[in-house]
């Protein structure tokens, strides 16, 4: 039986981000895809334009469908929009003990949609990250849910730190957000070290669904069976190729390349390192 991975989020009508990029990304890194859609938008790479909330009885009956017949070996969230829908995620969750759980919090939109109410931050801080394996916030998600300014890599540590003590037990800040023009470093902490894992940074408008995919990969490769470290070295890898090879879609913040591992057979230099903190 192949390895399965189920993505918990909206959909993104145009394709790039959301279910669509999760389900694409789970596709390319070799594990078999699976949703439960919280929300519907309309979306393109101009922005998003519109957002129907799936009610909480369905989002409770396609995870009761999944764990009656295909348990995830690793699962994702993505937008979840409000509290009521966080507590319910969180919920089934844990009474399923689906393992793998990595947690993308998407607050805000790259156009600046707001994708998650101020109300329901609080809720994902104490109902969603206990039971994370990894959470993923970018620089701005993770100042927000640490209550921290970050402007150095001292502040995204500390936010690391601050993350981890509200339960999440591996947390990968982002550094796409940061200062640095030529690098984006992301910080891995487990509660005891860190890593920083770098890769070159591209100068692109086609950078919609980054984050999707980057959380997308990692639960893939954690339903593979591969280590959080590697996981995220991995997936680290496959989204330097996705933004380092873009394709022509749409007028505003195109999407990354889905297919870009595709590219690593070209033999191209696909580099990402680390450096323990």
């Amino acid at each position: 039986m192949p390895a399965r991975a189920a993505t918990i989020a909206g959909s993104d009508s145009s394709g790039g981000a959301g279910i669509q990029a999760d389900i694409k990304t789970f596709q390319e890194c070799g594990v078999y895809g699976m949703s439960v859609i919280t929300a519907l938008t309309a979306q393109n790479t101009l922005g998003v334009h519109d957002v129907h909330r799936i009610p909480a009885a369905h989002i409770a009956a396609q995870f009761d469908a999944l764990e009656q017949d295909v348990r995830p070996d690793a699962v994702k969230t993505g937008m979840l929009a409000d509290g009521g829908t966080i507590h319910l995620v969180s919920e089934r969750l844990a009474n399923f003990h689906w393992p793998n759980i990595v947690v993308d919090p998407v607050m805000i939109a790259k156009g600046g949609t707001v994708l998650l109410e101020e109300n329901a931050v609080e809720q994902l801080r104490t109902h969603l990250l206990p039971i994370a394996t990894v959470i993923t916030p970018n620089i701005p998600e993770a100042a927000a849910l640490a209550s921290i300014v970050i402007h150095s890599r001292n502040n995204q540590l500390e936010a690391a730190k601050r993350l981890h003590d509200l339960g999440a037990r591996n947390v990968l800040v982002k550094g796409g957000h940061g200062p640095d023009k030529d690098c984006s470093a992301d910080l891995l902490y487990d509660g005891a070290e860190g890593w920083w894992i770098e890769g070159p940074r591209h100068h692109t408008m086609r950078t919609h669904g980054t984050g999707c995919t980057l959380s997308s990969a990692i639960t893939a490769y954690l339903a593979k069976g591969y280590s959080v470290l590697d996981s995220v070295i991995k997936a680290k890898q496959y989204i330097h190729m996705a933004i380092k090879y873009p394709i022509a879609v749409g007028n505003g913040h195109g999407p990354v390349n889905h297919w870009a591992t595709r590219m690593l057979d070209r033999g191209e230099d696909s580099l990402c390192h680390y450096i323990k903190n």
